[in-house]
């Protein structure tokens, strides 16, 4: 019988993952609400595989407490939390979920756009106030405006459709440019720098590796329209938080909303703020982060563009059939590399 843990699940989550193996007699399951860390790795010594948010962070020090584990399945598309080059070296297969809400995060990431666009935090954070003036809340049309996509993948590529059906102008950057959708939408594709350049609206769909490091930084701030507006529900540090924060004080930017951010862990992770030894860099993009906040041209909001209860069920329904499959003898949804 095959034993598998499962991190950062609350009750519903347990609930639906219980579904999705519908008493499968292979498997012996365990739940944790906390994430998999050094702390909580003693917990679950004997295991042959792990299901993982993005919360738990697989280092080298975690797999050397893991001394069974032979999967990792990510419950995410990304990775990035995990330490690839330490798997293949025990020879831990990692699994993920490829594609789970495509729709689902491109809906919120337009709806970031139409609420930086039409300035609804100073509206709501007003009104709350029983101060009902219209002074300063003028917003944009978004007909007739150029949507800048960076990626346009399955996320990407719902986002044109939804530019297109809003009247907007739609241009991308990606390193595969894709036929189809410039056919279907109009798309055109462009440099990155000269998307940057004549964007009104830019939103980020690329995954985080090396190269998308700080992909927005202060040199490419410096090419977008004043009145530009941004969106990331990507990767946060495909967006230098201190650049944005700095560029955000000179008013050089229409607005931000970003959904994954630098620091995000200390605000979102509960358990960081009860460290105290957390590390200078971390405590430095948390603060900014939290400068950015403070701006009226900004939202951030807690890595939730995945969250909807279809998507959550798709996340977790495939994750518990990458483990049959693994155990079958028949992975599936492996990781490139691996």
């Amino acid at each position: 019988m095959a034993k598998l843990a499962f991190f950062d699940v609350d009750e519903q989550e347990q609930t639906i993952l219980l579904r999705a193996f519908g008493g499968d007699k292979t498997f012996e399951i365990s739940f944790h609400q906390k994430s998999l860390d050094i702390h909580t790795a003693p917990l679950v010594k004997v295991v042959d595989g792990i299901g993982i948010f993005i919360q738990s962070h697989i280092t080298q020090e975690v797999l050397d407490l893991l001394h069974q584990l032979r999967v990792i399945v990510a419950m995410s598309t990304g990775f990035d939390h995990i330490d690839l080059e330490a798997c293949k070296t025990r020879n831990i297969m990692v699994c993920s979920v490829p594609t789970y809400g495509d729709n689902t995060v491109a809906e919120y990431a337009f709806g970031l756009i139409i609420a930086l666009a039409r300035k609804f935090k100073p509206t709501f954070e007003r009104v709350e106030k029983g101060f009902f003036s219209r002074t300063g809340l003028m917003g944009m049309d978004l007909k007739g405006k150029t949507l800048g996509l960076i990626g346009i993948g399955r996320i990407g590529s719902h986002m044109a459709k939804f530019g297109w059906a809003f009247g907007m102008k739609v241009i991308a950057y990606d390193l595969k440019p894709n036929a189809k959708i410039a056919e279907e939408f109009g798309v055109m594709f462009m440099s990155l720098e000269e998307v940057l350049q004549q964007a009104d609206v830019i939103s980020l769909h690329v995954p985080y590796l090396p190269s998308t490091h700080h992909l927005i930084n202060a040199k490419t701030l410096r090419l977008l329209k004043p009145t530009a507006i941004i969106v990331n529900t990507s990767r946060g540090k495909v967006v230098d938080t201190e650049a944005i924060s700095a560029t955000l004080r000179e008013g050089r930017l229409g607005g931000v909303a970003l959904d994954t951010f630098e620091g995000e862990k200390v605000w979102i992770e509960e358990e960081f703020l009860k460290r105290d030894d957390l590390p200078a860099v971390t405590l430095r993009e948390a603060i900014e982060s939290f400068t950015i906040m403070r701006s009226e041209r900004a939202i951030l909001t807690p890595h939730n563009a995945y969250n909807t209860r279809e998507a959550l069920e798709r996340i977790l329904f495939t994750s518990a059939e990458n483990f049959k499959a693994y155990f079958r003898g028949q992975p599936q949804n492996v990781v490139a590399g691996m």
